[in-house]
């Protein structure tokens, strides 16, 4: 009778195996290590935010409510729980990441804006974060782009036969994903240039190139 239980056993290890149980196991740990490096990166941005706002509110007259918007961009952002469990919850994911698309908008229109005002090019601690700002945003498109690999991948295997047998029987969802509604234009931070100010009509910001 134990030799019979042993050999259910591993027939029935066998069968998960050829379900595509293991790859989801893999390609589960996958999608977590991706998603926790998009979250590194946020938080890395949202953290360079007080000094940049606080460096920013030192020049005379500078647009309220550029800054206001920023502030106000971040403690939504914040104010989101970003949990592991954040990628099971498809309504939860679409408001964390509209939430991050305005705080990126934000910024963006801040970056714009400072080319207005010649003694920010000068100051070396605005310039400073700036170039950090921009690093994060491209270390954050680098993060999500390996997330979004890993979660394609994950949700491929889900449809897939036999795995989706397997998904069916332990009840495995799909995975939210960034939508493709302006990746494009949140990815891409307004590359500034301190370097060069040309001449262009009043109220337009010089340097700036999207």
């Amino acid at each position: 009778m134990r030799k019979l239980i042993i050999a259910l056993q591993m027939l029935v290890l066998v069968s998960l195996a050829g379900c595509g149980y293991n790859e989801f196991q893999t390609k589960d740990e996958q999608v977590k290590a991706s998603w926790s490096e998009v979250l590194n990166q946020y938080q890395r941005r949202s953290d360079l935010i007080p000094n940049l706002v606080n460096t920013v509110k030192g020049e005379s007259k500078f647009e309220q409510d550029t800054l206001t918007r920023v502030v106000e961009a971040r403690a939504r952002a914040t104010s989101i729980q970003a949990t592991p469990e954040l990628i099971n919850d498809p309504q939860a994911f679409q408001k964390f990441q509209q939430a991050q698309g305005q705080l990126t908008s934000a910024l963006s229109r801040l970056l714009v804006v400072s080319e207005n005002y010649p003694s920010l090019k000068t100051n070396q601690g605005f310039r400073d974060l700036q170039a950090q700002l921009e690093g994060t945003e491209n270390r954050i498109t680098v993060a999500r782009n390996r997330y979004i690999k890993s979660v394609q991948e994950y949700n491929v295997t889900l449809r897939s036969f036999p795995s989706n047998l397997t998904a069916m029987v332990f009840g495995y969802k799909e995975k939210p994903n960034f939508t493709v509604d302006n990746e494009k234009e949140i990815a891409k931070p307004p590359g500034v240039n301190f370097d060069t100010a040309p001449s262009g009509p009043a109220g337009a910001a010089p340097g700036v190139t999207k």
